[in-house]
């Protein structure tokens, strides 16, 4: 399977133009069902690709207003390449999506399309769940306050956490989706303070002088207050071990999710990560 036919063309993309703002990116990560928008620059009639913004980027760089430097550079690959190249691509930059660029930006190749290509069994999806999962879990409890269950997504560098509750049962699952949700960027001023020479200073010069007290406009996402329970998703979708690949694809494609939490009778086994599906098929490339 080629990786034009997984990828979304351009003619469907949303890209932003520079020169662009952070809002111009946020609008779209909130409002859209996409992780990232493409960033392109028009000159002379002719469109270029310049970089990716993610949902990551913005959470990273709570202080950078301009387009250009939230922009990622990553890899890129071509239509006519096979998904699983494409796929061992993404797994060894750990990249979620990769232009497909061709002298010009023809489209986007993500993650989830090619969970979608296993759903549909045109890629081989036979490993099996337990085989493939990540036994290590990250876990965030359910009363801690939204702030401090983002910088723990953000210190562990992970997209997720399984949410326990008092008893240590898992009660939902939080996302990096969920902070871009509720993300406000706010725009405040801090003042850089007077300086005064004292009498006996070298640069004294007709009394005291005062050199300076100048404000300058600061900017950081503020999150809502309240416990990551109120935020998290309670409906949550798991796997067992025995099942395979191809319907761990299905399940996530079905509930437009990212991860299953793989269960062993009533306990938590591991997690099975979109990820981890893209590694098991990137093994044959």
């Amino acid at each position: 399977m080629h990786v034009s036919d997984a990828m979304t063309p351009r003619p469907e993309l949303v890209t932003l133009e520079l020169p662009g703002s952070r809002d111009d990116a946020l609008e779209h990560l909130q409002e859209g069902t996409f992780s990232s928008v493409p960033v392109v620059t028009v000159e002379d009639g002719v469109e270029r690709y310049r970089g990716l913004v993610s949902r990551e980027g913005l959470i990273e760089q709570p202080d950078e207003d301009q387009l250009a430097l939230l922009m990622n550079e990553v890899p890129t690959t071509t239509a006519e390449a096979d998904l699983r190249e494409a796929a061992a691509l993404m797994v060894a930059e750990d990249a979620r999506r990769i232009p497909v660029v061709d002298g010009q930006l023809e489209g986007i190749v993500t993650v989830t399309d090619v969970v979608d290509a296993i759903a549909q069994g045109a890629v081989d999806g036979d490993a099996t769940a337990g085989d493939i999962a990540t036994r290590s879990v990250i876990t965030a409890y359910a009363g801690t306050p939204l702030a401090v269950a983002e910088r723990q997504l953000y210190h562990a560098d992970m997209p997720y956490a399984v949410v326990l509750d008092d008893d240590g049962t898992m009660a939902g699952m939080f996302t990096e989706q969920d902070v871009i949700e509720v993300a406000e960027v706010v725009e405040g001023e801090a003042t850089t303070g007077n300086s005064f020479a004292d009498q006996d200073d070298d640069w004294m010069w007709e009394g005291i002088k005062g050199v300076g007290s100048r404000s300058v406009t600061t900017r950081d996402v503020e999150l809502p207050e309240g416990p990551v329970s109120e935020f998290m998703t309670t409906d949550i979708v798991t796997i067992s071990q025995s099942k395979t690949a191809q319907d761990a694809a299905q399940l996530m494609i079905t509930h437009d999710v990212e991860q299953l939490p793989m269960v062993s009778g009533d306990g938590l086994a591991g997690i099975l990560r979109d990820v981890d599906l893209l590694r098991a098929i990137a093994e044959d490339a």
